[in-house]
């Protein structure tokens, strides 16, 4: 059996994690290689935008992570994420995302971000582009189309047209009926 020290827990830990220096991971553990079926090499020391489906996806993150922080630096969403390589290689999947930034006010700086893969619970069957997912994410969040707007910087009526075309897409009739669907979807 290993010794129990702060690496080994690290390492070990049910949830993925990441150390993070400048928007890049400096340091994870093992299930957050499982869950993106990547090898060490592919993550440390490369950008978190690997684990993006799209490049706009990891910049309007930061954006909104920088946004939304509270005073103590937390943040935590669900989000779209890619794996990056095996069998599974390119797949998209659900991840609820949580973590912490070190300085509140320099929030990409250093921080430590935990990882959990939603998929067994959340399984996309759907293809979204890049902002449909991000506002079904903030759907199931139950958030208005106004704080919605807020959070991506686009008006409200601009999310309405998004929420109609996610509910054509999946075949709701009402907003509860396309969460309900989104969360089984």
């Amino acid at each position: 059996m290993p010794p129990l020290d702060y690496r080994t827990a690290f390492d070990l830990a049910p949830i993925g994690l990441v150390l993070s220096r400048n928007r890049l991971m400096v340091d994870c553990n093992r299930r957050v290689l499982e869950m993106f079926g990547a090898e060490r090499e592919q993550l440390v020391g490369r950008s978190f935008e690997v684990l993006y489906p799209t490049h706009e996806e990891f910049e309007r993150t930061g954006e909104r992570i920088v946004a939304s922080l509270d005073r103590d630096g937390w943040y935590a969403d669900d989000r779209v994420m890619k794996r990056v390589d095996g069998p599974r290689r390119g797949e998209l999947f659900w991840c609820h995302v949580s973590g912490r930034a070190l300085d509140p006010a320099r929030p990409h700086a250093a921080g430590i971000w935990a990882f959990e893969d939603l998929s067994s619970r959340r399984v996309l069957k759907v293809e979204f582009t890049a902002r449909e997912r991000e506002i079904a994410a903030l759907l199931i969040e139950g958030l208005t189309s106004k704080l919605i707007g807020k959070k991506l910087a686009i008006s409200p009526r601009t999310v309405d047209v998004y929420r109609a075309r996610l509910m054509r897409k999946v075949g709701a009739a009402t907003t509860p009926e396309l969460v309900q669907k989104l969360l089984s979807a």
